[in-house]
């Protein structure tokens, strides 16, 4: 059975590019699991592709809505079961106790006693811009949608917008660890790009 508290198995996996450079050079670039890889880019690039040909490919709404939401479903398994873990390392999901309460576990890999790691930067670059880039085109999609009162859309939209920002938020919080860290790393971070500029 999982563990219930996470917080001692926290890694050190890139979520921006603050890292310093002798950790950069002692990461392998190596793609280790390219069809992951691959994956974890397909079914997200490909639901935001068939949402923006829809229209050109067919009159069937309802076509268009179940290819969507079956690639966003898709999309949201690999990544939450399959590519979080091989990718970077990290996985959460939901555990309920014989209580019936509901608890969240958010996990990472610990490093070996080698102090090696088995995710490569190039995987974990892939994997990040992904999960972070294809919410924030989802969330553009559903201003669009709503501004043209395409009301239809807007569901199908914030299926999109639901389950890629639930993975995104899942990860996060697996690379942070607790919500206070997750302020903290954000003010930390806007405050390191503040001062650069």
């Amino acid at each position: 059975s999982p563990p219930q508290d996470s917080s001692d198995d926290i890694e050190d996996v890139s979520l921006f590019d603050a890292d310093d450079d002798a950790s950069r050079r002692s990461k392998k670039s190596k793609i280790r699991h390219p069809v992951a890889s691959f994956f974890h880019l397909f079914f997200r690039v490909s639901a935001i592709v068939v949402y923006l040909l829809c229209e050109l490919l067919t009159s069937s709404f309802i076509a268009c809505m179940v290819t969507i939401i079956l690639l966003l479903s898709c999309d949201f398994w690999a990544v939450k079961n399959v590519t979080g873990r091989l990718m970077v390392g990290l996985r959460w999901w939901n555990q309920v106790d014989d209580d019936g309460r509901s608890h969240w576990v958010f996990e990472a890999r610990k490093v070996s006693a080698q102090g090696g790691k088995t995710s490569s930067e190039a995987e974990s670059r892939i994997f990040w811009l992904g999960l972070i880039t294809c919410p924030m085109i989802w969330v553009i999609f559903a201003f669009s949608a709503l501004f043209s009162f395409k009301v239809k859309w807007l569901a199908v939209v914030v299926m999109g917008v639901v389950l890629q920002g639930a993975n995104l938020y899942g990860y996060i919080r697996c690379k942070v660890g607790s919500r206070k860290n997750l302020t903290s790393m954000a003010t930390s971070y806007l405050g390191k790009q503040f001062l650069r500029q």
